[in-house]
């Protein structure tokens, strides 16, 4: 038996479990493998599609990987889908209504099934499909999109404010929208979400909610702090997620899971 059977760590990845130069550091990976060899499941929360996520590794992830901020979880190690909670085929006309209040704006879309489309498709689209390393097809016609969808990406640029004050006033259906800090604004199906994906993930290992624990730094993370047992925010997390957190750790630069596992280290 170990002191942390039973528990559960999720972490969100950028920001947070890599530093700003984009490393795990031996300091956070080192402790991870303590937490698993103790009996902890530890994985990664993103915001990051499948098609987008390529960090997992058996050395530091022993549970599925949530994906698309919670919308899908991948058991890399048996190649399995989990579970997914795609946005369906009757919320089309949200994204119609979207794209007629804004003509020629660039929205991204993600199934569950790993592919990658986009509507309007601008220079910043393209360099970020390139930056992880996805492949993807441009669609000339809302109507051909394949549905469910895991994941959708506003790229609002700098009317980011604009479209989120649309979004809070449109009637969503069964889609919901993350307000975020920077230029992109994700939406999901109103069931989904990291934390729903965080408890789910739970229910499917076994593991009590009184002992799911998340860690993140940015906006898509407050979901998951307010329902994990205790959300920790790195120090130079974002405004968002420092006001959702129950505990502030180190920064990313300092080892915040490192931090994060050493609190727990005292807890059990």
């Amino acid at each position: 038996m170990g002191k942390f059977d039973g528990v559960l760590l999720a972490s969100d990845y950028d920001g947070t479990l890599y530093n700003s130069h984009g490393v795990i550091t031996e300091e956070v990976r080192s402790a991870i493998r303590w937490f698993m060899q103790n009996g902890g499941r530890f994985t990664v929360c993103t915001g990051r599609s499948k098609q987008g996520f390529h960090a997992w590794s058996p050395d530091y992830i022993n549970a599925p990987v949530l994906l698309a901020n919670g919308a899908l979880a991948y058991d890399y190690g048996a190649d399995r889908v989990v579970f997914a909670d795609g946005v369906a085929a009757e919320n089309l006309p949200v994204f119609e209504a979207f794209a007629a209040s804004f003509p020629g704006m660039c929205v991204e879309f993600y199934t569950d099934d790993f592919r990658s489309f986009a509507l309007h498709p601008d220079e910043r689209t393209v360099a970020h499909f390139a930056a992880q390393q996805i492949k993807w097809t441009e669609l000339r016609d809302l109507s051909a999109l394949p549905f469910p969808v895991v994941k959708i990406m506003i790229g609002a640029g700098e009317r980011t404010f604009e479209v989120q004050d649309y979004l809070r006033n449109a009637d969503l259906m069964g889609v919901r929208f993350i307000p975020c800090e920077g230029s992109l604004v994700e939406l999901l199906s109103r069931t989904s979400g990291k934390g729903a994906g965080l408890l789910r993930l739970a229910d499917s290992l076994g593991v009590a909610h009184a002992d799911a624990y998340a860690v993140g730094d940015g906006a898509n993370d407050v979901d998951m702090l307010r329902d994990s047992a205790l959300g920790f925010v790195p120090v130079n997390g974002e405004p968002l997620a420092l006001a959702a957190a129950d505990r502030i750790v180190r920064s990313n630069d300092e080892g915040a899971v490192a931090h994060v596992i050493e609190l727990l280290d005292g807890m059990y």
